[in-house]
């Protein structure tokens, strides 16, 4: 169950959370979210959405203090953030490639900066915890393509035509 023990429901008579079901993690009780096991709500779409506009805006703008920073040509693909919008998780890429180590160590530093911004911004109420993360999605995209080609390749399938139908 990765890292978390059994799942418990209390009795339909106890107090005072009747019929609430509740997951331990590392030994300490918390009462599971009306979401639990569907995904992010409504609000944290949102509110990740409008903080990826928001960090977008501020690197290409250059305004940041950070010296790593000044020539990147960085993607914000995606920002996820807790139920209590407390923390974010941002997925970051470099154009032509893979986030480098110097780069993430940069974001990291500015992070307080993005953060304040972020919430003056976003008339937030709470500043939101920036972890940035490199992300990979496009790089494992770009490996399962390749190896469908290989197998397509092995077994004499001709490649798919792209949307404009061309090959």
């Amino acid at each position: 169950m990765h890292g978390r023990s059994e799942v418990h429901t209390a009795p339909a008579g106890a107090r005072p959370f009747a019929g609430a079901t509740f997951s331990t993690l590392g030994g300490a009780m918390a009462r599971r979210s009306a979401q639990a096991g569907r995904g992010p709500s409504q609000r944290q779409l949102r509110v990740g959405e409008e903080i990826r506009h928001v960090l977008a805006e501020l690197l290409t703008r250059g305004g940041l203090r950070e010296p790593a920073l000044a020539d990147a040509r960085l993607t914000i693909s995606e920002v996820r953030v807790s139920a209590d919008l407390r923390h974010a998780v941002v997925f970051v890429t470099e154009l032509g490639g893979e986030l480098s180590p110097e780069r993430l160590a940069a974001l990291e530093r500015v992070a307080p900066q993005l953060r304040g911004v972020v919430t003056r911004r976003m008339r937030l109420k709470y500043a939101p915890e920036l972890a940035f993360r490199p992300d990979r999605s496009f790089a494992e995209a770009a490996r399962i393509e390749r190896l469908l080609a290989e197998e397509r390749a092995a077994i004499g399938l001709p490649e798919p035509e792209d949307d404009d139908g061309a090959q």
